[in-house]
């Protein structure tokens, strides 16, 4: 009766039964794995958000797949602010980068092709795949006091039914940037290769350096598809807004713009009420990225003042995102701890082989948690990783 696409393993894993037995028990849970900005204390401009839902404009359909021209324009804005350069005809809007995805997979991939992707990296992409019958190969991520694409081994991982390369700018959870060097060596293997560049940018305006690195929206060393949106930028992931750039060489990008139509005309989700308040939603990202930046440099400092005082743990080095890498000692699996500091201490976290990370070595820790839990978590887990 089902497909085979849909036979996933549904069983809960030891670490999320233990997690809904806490919680069923009515006991505390010290939450270090929080993504929904929404529940972490950061303040919005409730009134203005609302008002710039309540556009009357909204009471009128008109249907375009790549998207209302005035979202587009708050989109093609927000690039500019930053010194980039992208066309209004070259976006298409999305309810998600998850959308962005599946209509990325139908133009490209036939049922069985293949996407490399890099690894660690975020579990999604398995599920994103299955359900458009798109094969996933990994290329390693190397770290040697930062981390760095090993071209080697993605290279050895491109087969005949490759159709590209998925780049996460920066990295989720490792919080590294792709760098300008590797920019040139991806354009210059999918040029020759025929594949196609996607780029993941949605913590791209998360980076603890003093500038926004650059964008993939300018790329046009090969077919690029740059990602990214409101859940982010603004902090608004109930708003279910995104975008995808399409960019390249001049004949490749006409044939998916006109491809990426048919498939967007197909469906035409995206509503008009949050599109025509895209200009002030996007608005809304100086103030909650002030905010993140504030709480992100804070826990991070927390973060290091503790791992100061043993030698266990180490941080990895990163530049942005919203996640920070703990290596365990050789000795200890981060399931195991993550399971005992859960069951004895109530503090959740990730294990990092729930991002394929190599080894069961790591967690991976929010800094989005509040100040005090994140303080808290982070004594009770190297109490227990000692």
């Amino acid at each position: 009766m089902f497909a085979k696409r849909t036979n996933w393993n549904l069983a809960p894993n030891r670490l999320s039964e233990a997690l809904a037995a806490r919680r069923v028990a009515g006991k505390a849970v010290v939450d270090l794995t929080v993504s929904n900005p929404t529940k972490c204390g950061f303040v919005y401009d409730g009134p203005a958000i609302l008002s710039a839902l309540s556009n009357p404009a909204a009471l009128s359909y008109e249907p375009n797949p790549r998207g209302l021209e005035s979202a587009r324009r708050a989109v093609a804005g927000y690039y500019a602010d930053h010194g980039e350069n992208v066309a209004v005809e070259d976006i298409f809007i999305t309810t998600s980068t998850s959308e962005a995805y599946t209509y990325i997979f139908r133009t490209l991939c036939d049922p069985g092709d293949e996407f490399l992707i890099p690894s660690p990296s975020y579990p999604l992409f398995d599920f994103l795949a299955d359900i458009q019958d798109v094969s996933l190969a990994r290329y390693p991520l190397i770290y040697d006091h930062g981390w760095q694409i090993d071209f080697h081994a993605l290279e050895q991982a491109i087969t005949p039914r490759t159709c590209g390369i998925i780049v996460v700018h920066p990295n989720n959870p490792t919080g590294h940037f792709t760098k300008q060097g590797e920019i040139e060596k991806l354009n210059v293997i999918c040029s020759a290769r025929g594949l196609a560049i996607i780029a993941d940018e949605v913590f791209l305006d998360f980076s603890f350096g003093n500038d926004r690195p650059q964008s993939f929206a300018e790329n046009a060393g090969a077919l690029t598809f740059t990602l990214s949106g409101l859940s982010k930028i603004s902090g608004l992931p109930q708003m279910k807004a995104a975008w995808m750039i399409v960019n390249g060489p001049k004949k490749l990008k006409a044939e998916s713009l006109a491809r990426l139509e048919v498939v967007a005309d197909t469906f035409l989700s995206m509503n008009a009420p949050v599109q025509l308040a895209m200009p002030a939603l996007l608005a809304q990202g100086r103030t909650f990225q002030q905010q993140v930046s504030v709480r992100a440099q804070a826990n991070l400092k927390e973060l290091d003042r503790q791992l100061a005082g043993q030698v266990a743990c180490v941080r990895l080095d990163l530049e942005g995102g919203w996640y920070a890498v703990l290596q365990l000692p050789a000795n200890c699996s981060g399931e195991e701890l993550a399971l005992a500091i859960l069951n004895e201490k109530g503090v959740y976290v990730h294990p990092g082989h729930y991002y394929d990370f190599a080894s069961d070595r790591f967690l991976v820790l929010s800094l989005l948690a509040r100040v005090a839990d994140f303080t808290q978590g982070v004594t009770e887990i190297l109490g227990f990783a000692r």
